[in-house]
């Protein structure tokens, strides 16, 4: 999505892709008419067309012309927008908002380990979460639903990881979660955080973890092993 059309959709845009929603849109394609959806949202013939053409320049839904009207559906990313907004009113309405995220462990690259012992994160980790990260990353890969659910951390306060530079190159900014990982077993451990580039959607069905200790050694884990990250605001 450009930056251009993710600017164009606002709350009007997304209380047409709710309306959509309830009319089925997230099973599959629902038939509309622009003058029906005017009705519904008490606007003109124009002003529902032109929300439904932002919503498909940002990819929150497709849209198909015909001579009656229009089928659309709502996409992936819609779907995504639509649990950000609904873990919004779930904060406003409940207390201790959490969001859980449920896949299994898996290899990584090795990369983790570079970038979290490298000075300029270090001194944040250190100042911002309390503690030096074991060097190295657990990787989770995220169930299907989980991925679509990983949207909803969007509501939560994220600890800033800024970005900086040294003689070579420059390091871009990342955002910290509070996190537990939990076990098949029921074993658990509660001084873990997920850490994410910041402003990215990169490899969303896979989550990386840090914490003070090698948590495949604390928690007993091996590839393929399933574990449930619960994310929190900040602390």
């Amino acid at each position: 999505m450009s930056v251009t059309a993710e600017s164009a959709v606002g709350h009007d845009e997304l209380a047409v892709l709710k309306l959509l929603a309830l009319e089925g849109g997230l099973e599959g394609d629902v038939k509309i008419s622009c003058s029906r959806l005017a009705e519904r949202l008490d606007a003109s013939n124009q002003t529902a067309s032109r929300r439904l053409q932002r919503l498909e320049s940002a990819d929150l839904l497709d849209r198909d012309t015909v001579s009656d009207g229009q089928w659309v559906a709502v996409t992936d990313a819609g779907e995504r927008a639509l649990h950000a907004e609904y873990e919004d009113y779930r904060r406003i309405f409940e207390t201790d908002a959490e969001v859980a995220l449920e896949g299994t462990v898996t290899s990584g690259m090795g990369e983790g380990r570079h970038y979290i012992s490298l000075p300029g994160y270090q001194r944040q980790f250190e100042d911002r979460l309390g503690y030096e990260p074991f060097p190295g990353t657990l990787n989770v890969d995220l169930r299907e639903d989980s991925v679509r659910r990983r949207s909803a951390l969007a509501s939560l306060e994220p600890v800033p990881i800024d970005g900086w530079e040294d003689e070579d190159r420059t390091y871009g900014p990342a955002v910290c979660h509070p996190a537990t990982v939990e076990t098949a077993d029921g074993e658990s451990y509660d001084e873990a955080h997920i850490i994410a580039p910041e402003r990215t959607h990169h490899d969303e069905d896979q989550l990386e973890v840090i914490a003070p200790k090698k948590l495949r050694e604390a928690l007993d884990l091996e590839d393929a092993d399933h574990v449930t990250v619960t994310v929190g605001d900040r602390r």
